[in-house]
C-alpha cells in the first residue's frame, strides 16, 4: 500500500493526549509537554497539542480551557467510549506532519520524543513506538510484581497472536508519520485500548516500516488498564478479524461444504449402513484404521502398532496410512459414534477444508477476484483424480495443509521473518507427515517444478530468495526431525516394517487418460473407457478431459507474458509427463518410449509411489491458471471477449463436474458376530479365522471386527506388511499354504484333493494363527469352501448365527 497523499499536515507536530477523568494528572502532563516544545521551538517548529476529553465527569475539560493556550486544543466526546474512540477523534483533528500519541500519565517522559523523532528521520520509518521491552529501555518505577507479571503475559499473547515481531504494543508513547497515522486511525474500529494493536496491524499490512525504540518509563499510579484487560483486547481483535471476513469468503466456504456433502450424499443418507462400492475394500480398511487408533488411545496402547489384524505378527500402523493427524483427534467421535460416522465426517469436512485452503492461497497469492479464486479452488479440490480418490483415500483428498505449506515457503522466499516461518514450516511438515507422506512428497515435487520454472524466468528473484529459503528449510528440518524421528524409525525399522510396496512394473497413466473423462464425471463420464485406462476406480489419476486441456493451452498462450503462468504451465506439463511412468506407449501405435519416471522409480521414497498419482499435481496448477484467466476476463470491458471467454470456460469445466459417489446398502454383519455368539468359541489369546482369510480383495471381516468393538483378533487382513527375508512390502499378511488354498477355492470354485499333507499343513497354520474358530459366511463358492473345510478338519460345520462355524478346540 502506498503512502497517502498529504492534505492536512499544515503544522510540524501534533501531540494527541486522550483523557478520561484525568483532573489530577493532566495539568502536570500538559505543562511538561508544552514546556518541552517551547524550549525546543527550533527543532519542533509549529506544533499543537490536542487533548481529547472522552466524556469525563470531573474537571478534565476545565484543565484544558483554563490554560487559554491557542496551541492546546480541546476535542470532546459526549460520553465515555474508550481510549480507541478518543485517539481516533484526536488524530482526525490533528494537523501535524508528525503525530505523537501519549497517555495522560506521561509514563514515558516527553523528552523521549527526541529518540522517536531520530528513528523516523534517520531510519526512514513510518512509525516509531516507545518500548519497555527492547534492549536499552529503562524502567525507573515498576508496577506491583503480580500486576507486572500478568501484564507481561497478556502482552506476550497479543504480540504473538496479533502483531508478531513487536515486543511492546501497549506502551502509550508512539510517534507516527502524520498522514499515515490519519489513514490508519480512520480505518480503525476498536473503541478500547486495543486500538494500539489494530493500528500497528494496519501499518504491518500496508508495509509501512515500524521501529521499536527503547525509552525511559515509570509506572504512574491511577492507571486505568488492568492486567486481565489483555484478554479483552485479544477478544476484540479476534472479533474485529471475524467481521473483516468478506461475505464472498463466507459464501465460498459454505459452497465448498455443500459440494463436499453433495459428493458424499449417498453415504450421508445412512452413514453406518451405506458403502462406497468404488472404494473396493478401502472403506472397510479406513474405518478399521480409525477404530484401532481410537481403541489404542482409549486403552493407552502404542498407536503405532496393533495385532488385531495380521495376527499374531501384527501391523505396523506408522508404515500404513492411518492418518494419525486426524484419527487421533477424532478418536472421541469414533468411540462415541463409530468409525463409519467418524470417517464420513473426516472425508466431508476435510474436502471442504482443502477447498477453503486453496481458495485462501489463491486469493492471497494469485488473484484478488473472489469468484475467480472460488473457481480455481473448486477445480484444485474437485478435479476428477481427486473425486476418484475421494472414494477410498482420504489421505489424497484431505490436503488442507498443502496450501499452508506453500504459503509459508513463499514467505521464506520473500525473506520474511525467516526464523519464525522456518519453525512454523517445520511444524506444518511434521503434522502433514501424520496425515500422509506420499501426498507431501508429491506436493514437494510440484513445488520444486514450479520453483525451477520460476527461477529460470526470474533469475533475479531466485538469487534474492535462495538464501532465506535455504536457511528457513534448514530451520524447518531442525524443528520437524525431532518430532517425527521416532515414528519414522518405527515405520522403517520397527516391527512389521518393510522396504517398499510392490504395485506392478508400470502404474503410470496412458497419455489418453490425460485427455479422457473419468467415470464419475456428471456429463461426460464413461465407466468402461475410464476403467480401461486406469488401475481401478480409485486410481483414475488423470482424466482432466481434452476440453480443459485445450482451455489451459489457450490460457497459457494468451497470458504467456506472466511469469506465474509460465511456471504453472511447466509444472502441469512436467507432472503430466512424469505420471506416464518409466515407459509409455504412444497412443494408436505399438511404439513404447522411455518415460522420465524411470530416473526416479528405484530411488528411496519414490520406489513406493504409484507414479500415475503424480498427475494429481496438475489439479492445483490448472486451478490457478483458471483463476488467473477468469480474473482477466472479469476485468475486460469487451463484451464479446467476456461472452466467448465465459463460454469456453463453461464448455471446458462442465464435462468434468463430478457426480455424487455411488453408494450401495452395506452387507449386514452376521448375527454370529453382531450378537456376540462368537465369544463362546474364541478364548483369550486366540483368533477368529474368517474363510477365506481377509485380504485386499475381500476385507469384510474388518467390518465384523469394528462392529464387535475390536474384541477379537484376525489373521490375514488388508494392510501393508513385509514378505520374505528381504521384507518386500505387500498388500495383506504374509501368505501361508492354507490361506492361499482357501483363497484359490473361493475365486475358482475348484478344491484340491485333500490328503494327509494338506490336513497336516492346515493344522500347523491353525496353530500359528492360534485359531479358536473357523467362520464361513454365505458367499460365492461357499459350498465348495464348506466341503474343503470339512475335509481339512474332519468335522461337519455348524450353522449358527447366519454362518458356518468349526470349533477348533479339543481337537487332536
Amino acid at each position: 500500500m502506498s503512502a497517502p497523499t498529504r492534505t492536512t499536515g499544515t503544522l510540524d507536530l501534533t501531540v494527541v493526549v486522550p483523557a478520561y477523568n484525568e483532573e489530577q494528572r493532566l495539568g502536570p502532563t500538559l505543562a511538561a509537554i508544552t514546556g518541552h516544545l517551547r524550549e525546543n521551538e527550533g527543532r519542533w517548529g509549529d506544533w499543537e497539542v490536542v487533548v481529547v476529553d472522552d466524556g469525563s465527569t470531573d474537571g478534565t475539560r476545565d484543565i484544558v480551557t483554563g490554560l487559554a493556550d491557542p496551541r492546546v486544543q480541546l476535542v470532546t466526546s459526549p460520553r465515555n467510549r474508550g481510549k480507541g474512540n478518543a485517539l481516533r477523534l484526536g488524530v482526525a483533528a490533528s494537523r501535524g506532519a508528525r503525530v505523537l500519541v501519549t497517555d495522560a500519565d506521561l509514563a514515558a517522559p516527553i523528552e523521549e520524543l527526541d529518540v522517536l523523532d531520530e528513528a523516523l528521520t534517520e531510519g526512514h520509518a513510518a512509525a516509531a513506538i516507545g518500548s519497555r521491552s527492547v534492549p536499552g529501555a529503562t524502567i525507573e518505577h515498576h508496577q506491583h510484581r503480580v500486576r507486572e507479571l500478568l501484564g507481561r503475559a497478556g502482552n506476550l499473547l497479543i504480540r504473538r497472536v496479533a502483531v508478531p515481531g513487536i515486543r511492546d504494543t501497549q506502551c502509550g508513547f508512539k510517534l507516527f508519520d502524520g498522514d499515515r497515522a490519519r489513514t490508519a486511525f480512520a480505518a480503525s474500529r476498536l473503541n478500547g485500548w486495543g486500538i494500539d494493536v489494530e493500528v500497528l496491524q494496519h501499518f504491518r499490512r500496508a508495509d509501512w516500516p515500524v521501529a521499536e525504540i527503547p525509552v525511559r518509563w515509570a509506572h504512574q499510579s491511577g492507571s486505568k488498564v488492568r492486567p486481565l484487560d489483555y484478554a479483552r483486547v485479544l477478544a476484540e481483535l479476534t472479533a474485529l478479524k471475524a467481521r473483516a471476513v468478506r461475505p464472498a469468503d463466507l459464501l465460498a466456504v459454505t459452497l465448498f461444504l455443500l459440494m463436499a456433502v453433495a459428493l458424499y450424499a449417498g453415504r450421508w443418507l445412512d452413514p453406518a449402513g451405506r458403502y462406497l462400492p468404488d472404494s473396493l475394500q478401502d472403506q472397510n480398511q479406513w474405518e478399521w484404521f480409525f477404530a484401532v487408533t481410537a481403541d489404542n488411545i482409549s486403552h493407552f496402547r502404542n498407536p503405532l502398532f496393533t495385532d488385531f489384524q495380521g495376527f499374531p505378527d501384527g501391523v505396523n500402523l506408522m508404515a500404513n496410512t492411518v492418518m494419525l493427524g486426524l484419527s487421533v483427534p477424532f478418536a472421541p467421535i469414533t468411540l462415541l459414534a463409530g468409525p463409519a460416522i467418524s470417517l464420513a465426517l473426516v472425508m466431508t469436512l476435510g474436502l471442504a477444508a482443502t477447498a477453503t485452503a486453496w481458495y485462501w492461497l489463491i486469493v492471497k497469492r494469485v488473484v484478488r477476484q473472489r469468484g475467480a479464486a472460488f473457481a480455481g479452488a473448486a477445480l484444485a479440490t474437485f478435479a476428477p483424480p481427486m473425486v476418484s480418490h475421494a472414494n477410498a483415500h482420504p489421505n489424497f483428498v484431505i490436503l488442507f495443509m498443502m496450501p499452508l505449506i506453500i504459503d509459508r515457503a513463499l514467505r521464506l522466499c520473500e525473506g520474511e521473518r525467516v526464523r519464525r516461518n522456518g519453525v512454523i514450516l517445520g511444524l506444518m511438515a511434521a503434522y502433514q507427515i501424520f496425515l500422509g507422506e506420499e501426498p507431501l512428497l508429491l506436493a514437494a515435487m510440484g513445488m520444486v517444478l514450479f520453483a525451477l520454472a520460476y527461477a529460470a524466468v526470474r533469475r533475479d528473484a531466485a538469487k534474492a530468495a535462495w538464501r532465506p529459503l535455504l536457511r528457513g528449510l534448514l530451520i524447518g528440518g531442525a524443528v520437524c526431525l525431532p518430532i517425527v524421528a521416532f515414528p519414522l524409525y518405527w515405520q522403517f525399522a520397527g516391527p512389521q516394517s518393510y522396504k517398499s510396496v510392490l504395485h506392478g512394473d508400470n502404474a503410470g497413466n496412458s497419455p489418453l487418460a490425460l485427455l479422457s473423462f473419468a467415470e464419475r464425471s456428471l456429463v461426460a463420464g464413461n465407466a468402461d473407457r475410464a476403467n480401461a485406462l486406469s488401475l481401478n476406480p480409485t486410481e483414475q489419476n488423470a482424466f482432466y478431459g481434452w476440453p480443459l486441456v485445450l482451455l489451459a493451452f489457450a490460457i497459457v498462450v494468451r497470458m504467456w507474458e506472466r511469469t506465474a503462468v509460465k511456471a504453472l504451465a511447466f509444472t502441469a506439463v512436467a507432472a503430466a509427463f512424469l505420471s506416464l511412468g518409466p515407459e509409455f506407449r504412444v497412443p494408436l501405435t505399438d511404439t513404447v518410449l522411455p518415460g522420465p519416471w524411470a530416473l526416479l522409480a528405484k530411488k528411496p521414497l519414490f520406489e513406493s509411489v504409484i507414479e500415475g498419482r503424480v498427475a494429481m499435481i496438475c489439479a492445483p496448477a490448472l486451478g490457478m491458471l483458471l483463476a488467473i484467466a477468469l480474473e482477466r476476463l472479469a476485468a475486460t470491458r469487451n463484451l464479446t471477449s467476456q461472452y466467448f471467454g465465459t463460454l469456453a470456460v463453461l464448455l471446458a469445466v462442465l464435462p468434468i463436474v463430478p457426480a455424487p459417489l455411488k453408494t450401495v446398502e452395506r452387507t449386514p454383519v452376521p448375527a454370529f458376530i453382531a450378537d456376540g455368539t462368537w465369544k463362546s468359541y474364541v478364548g483369550k489369546g486366540e483368533s477368529l479365522v474368517p474363510v477365506p482369510l481377509p485380504d485386499p480383495g475381500n476385507a469384510e471381516a474388518l467390518h465384523w471386527q469394528t462392529a464387535a468393538g475390536l474384541d477379537f483378533k484376525l489373521p490375514g487382513g488388508y494392510f501393508n506388511g513385509p514378505y520374505g527375508d528381504e521384507r518386500v512390502g505387500i498388500y495383506g499378511a504374509a501368505p501361508r499354504f492354507t490361506s492361499n488354498m482357501l483363497r484359490d477355492v473361493r475365486y475358482t470354485g475348484v478344491a484340491p484333493t485333500i490328503g494327509v499333507n494338506w490336513r497336516t499343513q492346515a493344522k500347523k497354520d491353525f496353530a500359528y494363527w492360534k485359531a479358536g474358530v473357523l467362520v464361513l459366511a454365505p458367499q460365492g463358492n461357499d459350498g465348495v469352501l464348506r466341503e474343503t473345510l470339512e475335509q481339512l478338519t474332519g468335522e461337519k460345520g455348524k450353522w449358527t448365527g447366519g454362518v458356518w462355524v468349526w470349533d477348533l478346540h479339543d481337537r487332536s
